[in-house]
């Protein structure tokens, strides 16, 4: 019985996994198509304009979308041992590292390099995003030192580990009201046609729109105990010391 209620209970996850993760990609293309159709695409220091496009998209896909996946591969990956979803849950937060740090090189080069330049680090955006990659930085120093090498007493990570999933739900809440700010403000900076209803406008609120729907559907899935990760045989064995 209790067998058949958690594989019931899996069943609704993955189903709403699915649909999460379409919305988190529907998000992304949403990016990739605004910087595309309406600012002129990509390029690096070249162009300093269409450098910039690079920030929303990296910043969209390091500390929302993958900062969300890492969050979440603990409840996807049921079957997998704790160590390995440990491994995924680190490498995944540090490719969200890398590309929040692609995406402030591109708009601290589009800033320094624009003609004439322009003043880095003065709107509440970017004081909240630059404490965003800080507080994401130390969380995945931490989080590697506490829990995977070179791992601290048994004791240690037990108290540290409600504090670990604490700021890191938190920190993806602040990394997706920072996205908002940065959405609204570059639509006030860029769009000259902004309050007419255009079509780049809508498209901008639009992606806002979903992005407090993938936003939603995340915490939701983090939050519900009902979808929590049960431990394996093997690791119930180990905690209890009867094996290694």
């Amino acid at each position: 019985m209790e067998a058949r209620a958690e594989h019931q209970s899996y069943k609704r996850y993955k189903s709403l996994y699915t649909f999460t993760s379409l919305v988190g990609c529907s998000l992304i293309v949403l990016i990739v198509v605004w910087c595309v159709e309406f600012r002129g695409g990509f390029a690096w220091k070249s162009n300093p304009k269409l450098q910039f496009n690079w920030h929303p998209l990296m910043m969209t896909i390091g500390l929302i979308f993958m900062f969300s996946q890492a969050m979440l591969i603990y409840r996807t990956g049921r079957g997998v041992t704790k160590r390995s979803l440990k491994i995924l849950h680190g490498f995944i937060h540090l490719g969200a590292f890398v590309c929040s740090v692609f995406g402030l090189v591109a708009v601290f080069d589009f800033h320094n390099n624009s003609v004439p330049p322009k003043a880095n680090l003065y709107t509440l955006h970017s004081w909240l995003g630059l404490i965003c990659v800080i507080m994401f930085t130390l969380q995945l120093v931490g989080g590697f030192v506490t829990f995977m090498y070179p791992g601290l007493s048994r004791e240690i990570r037990k108290i540290s580990l409600p504090v670990h999933v604490a700021v890191g739900i938190s920190l993806f809440v602040l990394s997706v009201c920072t996205a908002f700010m940065g959405l609204q403000e570059k639509a006030i900076f860029a769009i000259d046609d902004y309050a007419s209803f255009s079509s780049e406008s809508l498209l901008v609120n639009f992606t806002g729109l979903i992005l407090a729907l993938y936003a939603t559907l995340v915490l939701y899935l983090v939050n519900n105990t009902e979808f929590k990760r049960t431990a394996l045989p093997e690791e119930e064995l180990a905690l209890s010391g009867h094996t290694e």
